[in-house]
């Protein structure tokens, strides 16, 4: 068949799995290999898991673990430390710039933590078509489909703006979303609409392999080590429309202002908090 047949196929074979419960007479995962040829791929590995084995940072590091170096098998599987260019200053500057980070990073973590808490119990976003407000939404069907970026246009727009991957990926998903709240109707442009970013709270200095992270009093424990950040997801004015690359810039000025604080910790303790006084069922984001 053609490749666009095999588009089709693909996505219909996704809802379906996406939609079947893992059985529990069988480990929480499965591994889909299909050796059909798409528009995008010559094939595809679909990795089903359940989020009790671990969070990303824990699965990635068993995927890893699984690898070897191409130029010594008997090595662990290395990557590149991130080192930074500028040069050291003097101790004196720091101190100067260091005090309202400080300052700003304690009114942002008050100020994070409490709007978290209100919009996870309180305060609603506006009804739009990626918030229907209807009771057991999540128990509705759902329609998978997939896009496909080349990793070559986001590192030429990481390096022009000046940001991280993770800078431009969540600003395409906010900006596609926004686009297609537009298309929905024009009237919720600018309808308050809120994201949850999900953070890993790991003193993150690269990843470490399955024995590394099952060890006692380990710095990057195997588990669920996360917590979320509710991000307001940016308004999109008729220039931005146009120009795409000020919209995520603008989304990455936001995330790093809300990075800027300690709530990400807090309400990842607050998290563990409900979970172990009322059990891995309780359902604290709204």
């Amino acid at each position: 068949m053609s490749p666009e047949f095999y588009d089709e196929y693909l996505a219909d074979y996704l809802t379906k799995i996406g939609m079947d419960q893992l059985p529990q007479t069988r480990p929480l995962w499965e591994i889909h290999i299909v050796k059909y040829p798409t528009s995008s791929a010559a094939g595809n590995v679909i990795f089903k898991l359940h989020h009790a084995l671990g969070d990303g940072y824990s699965l990635i590091g068993a995927l890893l673990s699984c690898m070897q170096r191409a130029d010594n098998p008997s090595l662990p599987l290395t990557f590149p430390s991130r080192q930074s260019s500028s040069k050291p200053k003097r101790d004196s500057v720091n101190i100067f710039r260091r005090v309202p980070r400080i300052l700003s990073g304690m009114i942002n973590t008050v100020s994070d933590f409490g709007w978290s808490i209100l919009k996870s119990s309180v305060v609603e976003d506006d009804r739009t078509p990626i918030k229907s407000g209807d009771e057991g939404v999540q128990f509705r069907p759902v329609n998978i489909t997939t896009m496909t970026f080349s990793l070559d246009h986001l590192k030429q727009i990481k390096a022009n703006l000046g940001v991280t991957i993770n800078d431009v990926i969540t600003g395409i998903i906010f900006l596609g979303t926004r686009l297609y709240m537009q298309a929905t109707s024009h009237e919720l442009g600018d309808a308050e609409s809120t994201a949850l970013v999900v953070l890993n709270t790991r003193a993150v200095a690269g990843y470490k392999s399955i024995s590394e992270m099952l060890k006692p009093d380990s710095e990057m424990p195997w588990g669920n080590n996360f917590g979320f950040l509710h991000i307001p997801i940016p308004k999109l004015s008729v220039a931005e429309s146009s120009d795409p690359l000020s919209f995520i810039l603008k989304a990455h000025q936001l995330i790093k202002r809300k990075r800027n604080s300690f709530a990400v910790h807090l309400t990842s303790t607050l998290l563990e908090a409900m979970r172990k006084l009322r059990g891995p069922e309780v359902n604290f984001i709204n």
